[in-house]
């Protein structure tokens, strides 16, 4: 019996002793935190897509409660996210301009042409290291493997006849699809916009023709028709202003090729 008790007396010194130990720690050792902090990550929709430019919702959540990142920073949230996390900074929230992806191609099975069979693995990092940059004529080109499909949390893209065709409901402008394709041919452009340019090809002429039914071949129409001087050939392929373009489709009735939407 007493050997008994002297080891349940003994657990009990060793667990106070601990006790003890633990709570000194935990305010010794006690780390402040920032309850603007806490009370933007609750606002942030926790997808930790990386849109943001962070690496996640925490990540962002501090910049934003530091002041290093704008409070309309998140893409997922849009605007109503950003209303709450203004009022939590104390600080307006802005204007901001929904934006969604757009696959700056329209080279399908029927509009361009192939330079050689890929029967490869369907991956456009990997297609896009071969002669050409893949299959088809246009070195420029949507490949069409559907890698941006992949990356997209958010069910936004598909590959349709061979092109990638981002549908603006689910978009959320994080931007992965972007980072993933190799041909950089997908931007943000501003929500509802109707009239865009669905080429990326960068060759004048012949070269482009031969290569899709629908390439821009930088004839300038499209530069000398606007009369707000929205669209500009640079680089042999058309460019649209969106802040001076009022989507009135001169651009797009006079464009021989057809190439914007």
């Amino acid at each position: 019996m007493q050997i008994i008790i002297s080891s349940v007396v003994l657990v009990s010194l060793i667990a106070l002793i601990i006790g003890i130990f633990l709570g000194i720690s935990s305010v010794v050792f006690k780390v402040e935190v920032d309850e603007k902090v806490v009370k933007v990550r609750e606002c942030l929709p926790g997808n930790n897509c990386g849109g943001c430019g962070y690496a996640g919702c925490d990540a962002l959540a501090e910049a934003i409660a530091k002041g290093e990142a704008a409070v309309n920073q998140c893409p997922v949230g849009g605007a109503s996210v950003a209303a709450k996390i203004s009022e939590v900074m104390g600080v307006s929230a802005g204007e901001s301009v929904k934006e969604v992806a757009f696959v700056h191609c329209d080279g399908t099975c029927v509009n361009a042409d192939k330079a050689y069979e890929y029967n490869g693995v369907k991956d456009c990092r990997l297609a896009a290291s071969l002669p050409n940059a893949g299959e088809k004529k246009c070195s420029y080109a949507c490949l069409g493997y559907g890698t941006c499909v992949e990356v997209c949390k958010f069910d936004a893209i598909h590959i349709v006849d061979g092109v990638a065709k981002v549908d603006e409901e689910k978009c959320v402008a994080c931007k992965a699809c972007i980072n993933a394709c190799p041909m950089k041919v997908i931007e943000l452009v501003p929500y509802g916009k109707k009239h865009k340019v669905t080429c990326s090809n960068r060759d004048k002429g012949k070269p482009a023709m031969d290569a899709c039914k629908v390439s821009c071949i930088a004839c300038g129409m499209c530069e000398r028709t606007c009369t707000k001087s929205a669209i500009k050939v640079t680089g042999n392929i058309a460019i649209m202003d969106f802040d001076k373009c009022d989507d009135c489709g001169d651009c797009a009735a006079k464009c021989p090729r057809k190439c914007i939407s």
